[in-house]
């Protein structure tokens, strides 16, 4: 709740009006009557689905990723978000490239080819990452840990 997504939509915003190709996508919050009901994905090419919804039971009956009070659309997730990963993955290393990722959290690490599409995109050498980690909080997630330790990374602490 600090700006985060809505520094990372303006850059882009700039980073597109300037005509440099960018790809991959933001979280939103859902709200309902004034109070949050989950997390949308959205992607920059425009496409939208549901990462997360608030539990409306506290029962467990199916394999549920839960953070919190919120249950996590993996398949949503997915079907957004690995298929934009991988075609920036693909892409010549003649044309730069840059892949906003926002965010490398809690829902979005229940996802095991997603970990593995955000390390390929970031050894891929015609890509650069913006992206957005949570502060370490708790125990630490292993991804968000080692992509904060990598050497070609500059982390801003946003407040």
């Amino acid at each position: 709740g600090v700006g985060k997504t809505t520094l990372i939509q303006k850059v882009t915003q700039a980073l597109k009006s300037s005509g440099i190709p960018i790809d991959g996508f933001y979280t939103e919050e859902v709200r309902e009557g004034g109070r949050r009901t989950g997390f949308d994905v959205v992607t920059l090419s425009g496409r939208r689905g549901p990462l997360s919804r608030v539990s409306s039971d506290s029962s467990t009956s199916r394999r549920e990723y839960r953070v919190g009070q919120y249950v996590v659309d993996l398949v949503s997730f997915e079907q957004l978000v690995l298929p934009m990963l991988r075609n920036v993955n693909h892409g010549s290393d003649a044309e730069k490239k840059i892949c906003v990722i926002d965010e490398i959290g809690k829902m979005e690490l229940f996802s095991q080819a997603f970990i593995q599409a955000v390390r390929q995109t970031l050894t891929g050498s015609g890509t650069v990452v913006l992206g957005t980690i949570p502060i370490p909080k708790g125990k630490p997630l292993d991804l968000v840990e080692e992509i904060r330790s990598r050497k070609d990374v500059k982390v801003f602490n946003v407040s």
